[in-house]
């Protein structure tokens, strides 16, 4: 089910979803340290065969700090998708404020060798209400 701090967009015919959440068994709030798990699908809704060369993010906490990361496929792949095909996959983000927001691009190549960029639309990691840690 959709919240209003996931992702959904569509660029070129490939939609990428996003569906984050707050690790509370793996962040240490006394620290400054809080740790967010992301679920993305992506699937191929053009009508060519495609696939994921390269990742972009960037990363912003909730104090305006900024850091981008870039480099090939996701989590060790490259995956291609015929039209029709999803992948999925599961990453991390650590984060040193109780909240902030991803955005980025997948550059694909299509079946000709040209590549193009696909929009990654901006999602927020954030503790929800029920999962605040109390402070005192």
């Amino acid at each position: 089910m959709a919240t209003p701090l996931d992702s959904d967009t569509i660029t070129h015919g490939i939609r990428v979803q996003v569906y984050p959440g707050y690790l509370p068994d793996h962040s240490d709030p006394g620290r400054d340290q809080y740790v967010f798990a992301y679920r993305i699908v992506i699937t191929n809704g053009s009508e060519q065969w495609v696939k994921l060369i390269n990742r972009h993010w960037v990363i912003i906490n909730a104090d305006g700090k900024r850091s981008e990361i870039r480099g090939p496929g996701v989590v060790g792949l490259q995956p291609e998708f015929e039209p029709g095909e999803s992948h999925e996959y599961q990453s991390l983000c650590p984060l040193d404020t109780e909240w902030g927001t991803m955005e980025g691009e997948y550059e694909m190549q299509d079946a000709d060798g040209r590549n193009f960029e696909v929009e990654i639309g901006r999602f927020y990691l954030a503790m929800t209400s029920d999962e605040k840690v109390e402070s005192g």
